[in-house]
This record gives structure tokens, C-alpha cells and sequence, in this order.
């Protein structure tokens, strides 16, 4: 089954939900998505030289957390608080929650009469000033019409892989006794996925549109270090041990590999570079302890 039939967060808000237990991605994009989406030379192309009168913002890997809500609302007030600053009224603003079509998405709209008090107490805009919509789909292609938005946000999303990997017998990740095959084979679709999401949201934002991607990565240069690996060779221990209990198939257990791929600065630098549609503004390392 493909990837993007599968793969969501846990939806609702019990215990065990993505909701529940996303406050690390809520506390790192607090400093994240101002710092870099807009008081830097990105604020002065897309607002202070033409402010616009409707703004359009793609939110992609939205998930049905509390961060959904808490980026838009940190977007939304930097473009506030620049058109108060320059004099003019905060313009309509239109918010597209993009995740795969398995996202939870009710889970985010029965939260949006929370996010209107935010806004209204952050920023003094009702209601009418903000239209959000859903947009299910892999940011892996095109969602939308071409120089359509102003503005693309994603946190914790593209490391995600839209392709599930070949076999990698005993290791359901990269792994230290995993083949080189398997490390080329993981950096390979990386490479893939991330050139095919420049591509295309080169293709939906408007001249001067700026994105902000925060991804899950490591400092090191091999990508089968503990740094990023541990947590994944520590689960197939486990269910290998399943396996030798009966309790799992082998075959099931060599043919499963999570689709992830954590990029180190110099991997994201080199893919944007050929690619060739943007300029990278900024870089902030955050460590998650």
C-alpha cells in the first residue's frame, strides 16, 4: 500500500493523539517561524514593498495538533504587526491546512473557533478577516494554481519519504549494520521528494513569496548514527524478538521500513541549490534534547 494512503499522525484528542503529544514541534516553531519567515529580507519583499491587500498561506503537513493552529497564528500576527507599523490595515488572509487525506481534519476544525479568539485577542481581527480550508494531498506534488500564494510553512513534515524503501533485513530503518545499498537507496528518495517539492511550490508562489521548513535532521554526516537512528534500531530489537516468539512474520518484518529521512544543513543546502528556484535567507540549528 502506498505511503500516502497510510501514513498520518494519530487523530482525536485522547491520550495517545498526535494532540496530546506534539508540544516539542509547538515550542521550537515559536522561535522558528517569525525569526525566519519574516524579520529578515523576506518581510521587505513580500510586504514592505507592496503590502498586499489578500495574503494566501499554505500550512503543509498541518497534522491536528495544537501547532496547527499556533503557526498560523504567529503568521498572521507578523504580517499584523508589519501593516501597523507601515500604517495599514491587516489585509484578508486565506489559510490552506494541507496533510495527507488520512489526516485528522475534523480534529482542526472543531479547534477553529479557538484559533478566532486568538486572533481576535493577538491581532484584533475577526472572523472575516481569516478563510481557512483544507487542502488533503502530498506536498510531494502540486495542490495549487500557479502564483497563488504569498507565504508556505512546514514543521516537522518533510522528513517524512513518499515512497516506503526496499527491503533492509532485521532493521525497519537505516541502521549501522544496514548495506550501503539501503543508506544510497534512503538519500536517494530524500533527494527525490525534497527536489519535487521545490519544484512545485516554486511553481505556486508569487514572485517575492517566501517559505519557512523546519525539518527533523542531524549534525552528523553519516545518516545511520545514533543521532538519528538510535530510537529505531532500539523498536526493531523489539520486534525482532517478536519474530523469534511467533508473534510476528519475518517476512512482514524485513518488508517494513519506516519512510523517513533525517537531512543533515549541508544535504537541504545542496538540494535547494540545484534545484535552483530559491535562495536560502537563513539557517537555525535547534537541538531537541
Amino acid at each position: 500500500m502506498e505511503v500516502v494512503q497510510v501514513l498520518c499522525m494519530k487523530g482525536g484528542n485522547g491520550d495517545t493523539s498526535y494532540a496530546k503529544n506534539s508540544l516539542l514541534q509547538v515550542m521550537n516553531q515559536k522561535s522558528n517561524i517569525v525569526d525566519k519567515g519574516h524579520n529578515r529580507g523576506n518581510r521587505n519583499n513580500l510586504c514592505c514593498n507592496n503590502f498586499p491587500t489578500s495574503l494566501c498561506i499554505a500550512d503543509m503537513g498541518c497534522s491536528s495538533g495544537p501547532n496547527t493552529f499556533f503557526a498560523l497564528l504567529e503568521v498572521v500576527s507578523t504580517v499584523a504587526k508589519v501593516g501597523k507599523k507601515m500604517g495599514l490595515r491587516l489585509p484578508e488572509i486565506q489559510v490552506f491546512v494541507n496533510d495527507l487525506p488520512g489526516n485528522d481534519f475534523n480534529t482542526i476544525f472543531t479547534s477553529l473557533p479557538k484559533f478566532q479568539k486568538d486572533l481576535q485577542k493577538t491581532t484584533g481581527a475577526g472572523a472575516e478577516s481569516c478563510f481557512i480550508t483544507g487542502v488533503p494531498g502530498s506536498f510531494y506534488s502540486r495542490l495549487f494554481p500557479r502564483k497563488s500564494l504569498h507565504f508556505v510553512h512546514s514543521s516537522y513534515g518533510l522528513q517524512w519519504l513518499s515512497q516506503r524503501l526496499e527491503s533492509n533485513k532485521g532493521n525497519i530503518y537505516m541502521a549501522s549494520s544496514s548495506p550501503p545499498r539501503v543508506l544510497k537507496a534512503y538519500y536517494e528518495q530524500f533527494q527525490s521528494d525534497f527536489s519535487m517539492f521545490l519544484r512545485c511550490r516554486s511553481e505556486e508562489l508569487v514572485e517575492g513569496g517566501s517559505m519557512v521548513l523546519t525539518f527533523l535532521g542531524r549534525r552528523s554526516d553519516d545518516p545511520s548514527s545514533k543521532e538519528c537512528c538510535y530510537i529505531w534500531e532500539l523498536l526493531a530489537v523489539a520486534l525482532n524478538d517478536m519474530v523469534a516468539e511467533g508473534r510476528i512474520e519475518e517476512g512482514k518484518m524485513d518488508s517494513f521500513n519506516i519512510p523517513q529521512y533525517t537531512p543533515s544543513q549541508g544535504e537541504v543546502k545542496c538540494e535547494i541549490e540545484k534545484e535552483g528556484s530559491f535562495t536560502v535567507n537563513g539557517v537555525k540549528v535547534s537541538e531537541v534534547n
